[in-house]
């Protein structure tokens, strides 16, 4: 049986891959990469994500277009459409797979390995989601700051910001390797005290002769 610290690393650890999945999920699909305002047009706000670009105005409506290539995308965008596909599909595994190693899974109460197993398995799978997160939000962030401070560009210019879908993305990113971290954590076996050792049988006193040689019978002296 598991100790309570690995209980309790296992359902930290699903709840945080369930989070961390699920936000994951939102990052890739809402286009709110990044944000756009635009000082001639201030009752139009422009947003971008990896499939699509959308004009939001100030009565509510919202118009939104997919982009027009995959291949005319900037080089970020199209690593950062494979990369965050590969991670929600990895975080959906991970979860299925940790969620078979749990303790209290009755078909695999029988297998410890192979619980441990899955556990690693998926542990691993949702630290791979994790970094697949993490790198793409990364880098289009980092470009976003490296063209808002671009001196060759006039300052008449627009300039792209962080878009909500940025933060959400690092949150999701943590929350999938921290979780991978937690299942991983949770496979170690709890240390059990040995059983005590029986105590050695003592002969009893006087029962043997100095120095605790014993008599051979047949060097004792027989007596008629």
């Amino acid at each position: 049986m598991a100790g309570s610290w690995q209980v309790k690393a296992q359902a930290g650890g699903m709840l945080l891959a369930l989070f961390g999945w699920v936000s994951s999920c939102v990052t890739t699909f809402v286009p709110l990469w990044k944000n756009l305002n635009l000082e001639l047009n201030e009752l139009e706000v422009w947003n971008m994500g990896l499939w699509q670009v959308c004009i939001t105005q100030e009565e509510g409506a919202v118009e939104c277009q997919a982009h027009a290539s995959f291949l005319a995308l900037p080089p970020e965008l199209r690593i950062s459409r494979l990369l965050m596909c590969l991670s929600n599909g990895l975080g959906l595994l991970g979860c299925l797979l940790a969620a078979l190693g749990l303790e209290g899974w009755r078909p695999c109460e029988d297998k410890p390995g192979l619980k441990r197993r899955l556990l690693l398995a998926g542990g691993a799978a949702l630290g791979i989601a994790g970094t697949a997160t993490l790198a793409p939000v990364s880098w289009v962030a980092y470009t976003t700051v490296l063209d808002y401070w671009d001196d060759t560009v006039p300052d008449i210019v627009p300039r792209w910001e962080f878009g909500e879908a940025t933060f959400l993305g690092w949150f999701a990113g943590v929350f999938l390797a921290a979780s991978g971290l937690l299942l991983a954590c949770s496979t170690r076996p709890t240390r059990t005290t040995p059983p005590p050792v029986p105590a050695c049988h003592q002969l009893p006193a006087g029962g043997g002769l100095a120095g605790g040689h014993h008599p051979h019978p047949k060097n004792a002296d027989l007596v008629i």
